[in-house]
């Protein structure tokens, strides 16, 4: 989110086509994940294994995220300038979301090899609590990334821009120039530390995969997507640099190029990790598909009622 479209010099017809692209994305995407964390809910197999805490934990940041951004999007489109206080608050939700996700990613890609090289382990190392502990210390530490901005913002700023209106983006926010040093030394220690984090993670399960088992390939291919994600996520940290390089080359596309690294850098990684587990991930999928037969059956779930816990028990019993 450090930066929107811009849409004064957009007609009509392409602020509506922009607005349709991204609220059909976000919708499409926050409806698959709504039924991942309705699966979620409903298994205690999968809310009591850490690897699918983590995973439903990166799924909602996601929803979380996007809903911010899209409603940001509109509001730059239909208000143009919005009051600074309200415009405050969504922008720091909408960062520490944003940097939740390389975050979660760097942790479930832990989580992995402890799986993988230290299975006798994993379940000592890896339990429950811990896992909500990790969350908490992500969410700490994003909001970290963001807090001295607010502190520098109420010390640089005078009185009136607080009761003014402006562009929601955060460079016309957080516009002094502490912060915008602050926030690209910010990136460069995530960007190094996360990667850092997937690059041992990996080289460590290649070095264990002798044999290449099935499990162990799996896990290699999940740090793979992972890495492919983070490195969608890491391009916001270069896109201020990217930007200003194309902006120079094609001065009058600006929107165009704002919204495309929009489309490309934010949205699109969002989308990959329902893919990452909610597709690939066996047992997950198992889930999933049970749901949505159900749900286009309108087959009431054998859980949520008392007469069926019979067949329930059954069910149970012989998976």
């Amino acid at each position: 989110m450090n930066s929107t479209t811009a849409v004064y010099q957009d007609s009509l017809s392409t602020a509506i086509i922009k607005n349709l692209i991204t609220v059909g994305l976000s919708v499409s995407i926050i409806y698959i994940n709504s039924s991942l964390v309705h699966t979620f809910k409903k298994h205690e197999i999968l809310h009591s294994n850490p690897r699918y805490i983590l995973f439903i934990h990166l799924v909602i940041n996601d929803m979380m995220w996007l809903f911010l951004s899209t409603l940001l999007l509109i509001i730059s489109y239909a208000l143009r300038i919005f009051f600074v206080p309200y415009c405050i608050i969504l922008l720091i939700i909408s960062i520490i979301v944003s940097h939740n996700s390389p975050l979660n990613l760097a942790g479930m890609a832990i989580e992995c090899y402890i799986a993988v090289c230290m299975p006798l382990r994993h379940g000592q190392i890896c339990t429950v609590k811990k896992t909500y502990i990790l969350i908490g210390l992500i969410w700490a530490a994003s909001a970290l990334s963001i807090l001295p901005d607010l502190f520098i913002l109420l010390a640089t700023e005078p009185l009136q821009f607080f009761h003014s209106k402006v562009r929601c983006i955060r460079d016309f926010v957080f516009r002094s120039t502490y912060s915008l040093n602050k926030r690209d030394a910010s990136h460069i220690v995530c960007l190094v530390v996360v990667w850092l984090t997937l690059i041992y993670t990996y080289a460590r399960i290649i070095f264990a995969a002798k044999g290449l088992t099935g499990d162990i390939k799996k896990a290699r291919n999940t740090i793979l997507l992972h890495g492919f994600q983070v490195l969608l996520l890491m391009l916001n940290y270069l896109r201020n640099i990217f930007e200003r390089s194309l902006f120079f080359l094609f001065p009058n596309r600006e929107s165009q190029i704002r919204f495309a690294a929009f489309v490309i850098v934010q949205i699109i990684p969002r989308f990959i990790s329902p893919i990452v587990y909610g597709l690939r991930d066996q047992t997950f999928r198992k889930y999933v598909r049970r749901y949505l037969v159900c749900r286009e059956r309108g087959i009431t779930h054998p859980e949520n009622t008392t007469t069926k816990k019979a067949s329930l028990n059954v069910t149970s019993a012989t998976v």
